[in-house]
């Protein structure tokens, strides 16, 4: 066997763990099974790379394994040193950021397949729309972490006649794909990447802080259109069937989430086509807040039969996750029984709170879904909303001005005493007062999540 044909096998091998992976990320109590999976078949298909890279290279092998080692010393780098540093409230980002790479590598293959390469309309056609989609999932993907590490407003930037600037860049970006075909020039080619690459800005600028995390998702999707892009004009076949995986996983994960938050699956990925403004009332309508300290919260929840723990994206903050699985645990052992309400779209990103949760060792069968925990919730005595704004905000049932009207929320209000937990008044990421912080069976609770937990445990340990 040829050292081309023994890579092209590692190939088809390193495809199916990549499927395997995905069927393993599909359930939580075999993820862990599944990146294991995902890992072994990235190494695998690196070192295929590498063998067809000195099987083919017109260099010397030592030229080309010197620049092979360089390029992984970089990478290798730079992901073990963001791997060790990271937050996890800061992994929303990170992702964001790291959609952005892919974007780029699309670019610049794309137009070092134009310099090297001179094909038939075909291979023009997949140059093109590899450095379009990739240019626009460069920029999206920037604006995407900016607007979820808090450097750019969450706010949705509205221009004039926005949805007609979209359809502009996607007409002006097909004429140019003509005028490419007809020349195999460079100018329209570096054009439509100048316009596609302000598509992207403002596709992604143009979508609320409360549908960051479908952002997020849809940039994942787009991150594998470009990859498979790039594969086609490599002629790398695990690099489109990769690609294709992402990308169509990341699809169909931005329409569940879509589904779930009563969002137009295309207002969302054509940056907020057909998305109606809303203006929320003010907070100064809700009327007065009521506020109390740790210890009466724990002594309401001494006598709780059934306590339900809303996370949000201030657990994470907070870093609060392993003090609420010791909470959880003393409260059942007092006789009560405890469920975690989990919402499709809490955090920045799809199943942040799952992840959280996981890390503190959270039994999987106490993570309720949202249908679920709304069935039951009027007969509940406790909830604790720990950090969590916009999923369990009525106003999303109640106020048809909200921008957040009909998305499917975490019924908190219902249950016969709630407590929010919270550093203050403040709104959450999309911008909207809640009228859960001034009912009559909330109590807000000021303070640092993770501090305030571990006073309730003492409290119980007492």
């Amino acid at each position: 066997m040829t050292l081309t044909s023994l890579a092209q096998a590692s190939y088809v091998v390193a495809a199916v763990l990549f499927v395997l992976s995905l069927a393993g990320l599909s359930k939580q109590e075999t993820a862990r099974r599944g990146n294991l999976l995902g890992m072994a078949g990235m190494v695998l298909a690196l070192a295929a790379t590498v063998i067809l890279a000195l099987d083919q290279s017109e260099r010397s092998v030592l030229v080309t394994a010197l620049l092979i080692a360089m390029v992984f010393a970089i990478g290798a780098g730079f992901g073990i040193w963001r791997a060790r540093t990271v937050e996890m409230t800061q992994m929303p980002e990170l992702i964001a950021i790291l959609h952005s790479f892919v974007g780029l590598a699309a670019v610049l293959v794309g137009f070092n397949s134009h310099l090297t390469e001179h094909g038939d309309a075909i291979h023009q056609v997949e140059v093109f729309l590899g450095v379009f989609i990739g240019a626009v999932t460069f920029t999206g993907s920037i604006v995407a972490f900016l607007k979820l590490s808090a450097r750019m407003k969450s706010r949705p930037l509205t221009l004039p006649g926005r949805n007609l600037l979209n359809l502009g860049a996607v007409v002006a970006s097909a004429g140019l794909l003509g005028w490419y075909i007809a020349t195999d020039s460079l100018l329209p080619l570096g054009i439509m990447t100048a316009i596609a690459l302000l598509l992207g800005f403002h596709l992604v600028a143009a979508i609320g802080g409360g549908d960051m995390p479908v952002v997020v998702s849809m940039l994942n999707s787009y991150s594998g259109w470009a990859a498979a892009a790039a594969g086609l004009m490599l002629s790398n076949d695990l690099l489109i069937v990769t690609g294709a995986l992402v990308g169509s996983s990341g699809a169909i994960l931005s329409y569940l989430m879509c589904k779930a938050m009563n969002r137009a699956f295309l207002s969302v990925i054509l940056g907020g086509f057909g998305a109606e403004g809303g203006t929320a009332s003010s907070a100064g309508e809700q009327g007065e807040h009521r506020e109390v300290l740790a210890p009466e919260v724990a002594e309401t929840l001494a006598g709780a039969s059934s306590v339900i723990i809303v996370p949000g994206y201030g657990m994470a903050v907070a870093q609060a996750q392993h003090a609420v699985r010791e909470l959880a645990d003393l409260i059942e052992a007092n006789g009560a029984e405890v469920s975690f309400a989990i919402h499709p779209v809490a955090g920045r990103m799809p199943g942040h709170m799952n992840v959280l949760l996981a890390e503190a060792n959270v039994p999987y069968d106490k993570l309720v879904e949202m249908d679920d925990i709304n069935q039951t919730i009027d007969t509940v005595d406790a909830c604790i909303v720990i950090g969590a704004n916009d999923v369990v905000n009525p106003a999303a049932r109640e106020d048809e001005g909200s921008p957040i009207y009909g998305m499917p929320i975490i019924e908190a209000d219902r249950a016969r005493n709630v407590f929010v937990l919270k550093r203050s008044m403040a709104s959450g990421f999309a911008g909207i007062p809640n009228p859960l912080f001034y009912r009559s069976n909330t109590r807000m609770v000021f303070g640092d999540a993770k501090e305030t937990i571990e006073i309730l445990v003492e409290e119980f340990k007492d």
